[in-house]
């Protein structure tokens, strides 16, 4: 196996595998503070899943509300299969989130009452299913972000000394 993947380059998927993330929003931990975090299910289409699979999707902008008691992810773009024909999907529309009625009942009241966000972190598939992980978040301040980068790059010379002795 090991000589099929170095001959053939196949690196790149055998760690995408390893992480089990389809698409991430690797920006929300920067910009926001996760307080509470939900895995819910996401309503695809048939070319929208294999798109994912092929690693054509983005949650950088995506965001979830709440509209009459059900979830909608907002904003995410999910690539066109590229050998979709008539029957492709659009890139960027509302996809509807399936969760029990007592998590949608907490992210509404977090994202109405508390004035907080509900934010799209990743999209993985469990046991063939795709699943969202979202996360209910506070924006940081300036200052909040700033101790974040310091406190990365403190860790990081940390591990840079534990290397060399």
């Amino acid at each position: 196996m090991l000589l099929f993947v170095a001959i053939f380059g196949l690196e790149m998927s055998e760690k995408k595998a390893q992480s089990g993330d389809l698409v991430s929003n690797r920006r929300a931990t920067f910009e926001y503070e996760i307080l509470d975090t939900y895995e819910v299910g996401i309503v695809l289409v048939g070319t929208e899943i294999k798109s994912l699979r092929s690693g054509g999707g983005s949650l950088q902008e995506a965001y979830v509300m709440c509209e009459n008691g059900e979830l909608w992810l907002v904003n995410s773009t999910i690539a066109p299969y590229k050998f979709g024909s008539v029957y492709n999907h659009e890139d960027k529309r509302r996809r509807k989130l399936l969760a029990h009625k007592r998590e949608i009942d907490a992210i509404e009241t977090a994202i109405q009452k508390k004035g907080l966000t509900a934010l799209a972190l990743s999209i993985y598939l469990k046991n063939g299913r795709a699943k969202l992980k979202i996360a209910i978040a506070r924006g940081k301040k300036v200052h909040d972000k700033r101790a974040s980068i310091q406190e990365r790059e403190q860790k990081r010379e940390i591990e840079r000394q534990m290397k060399r002795s």
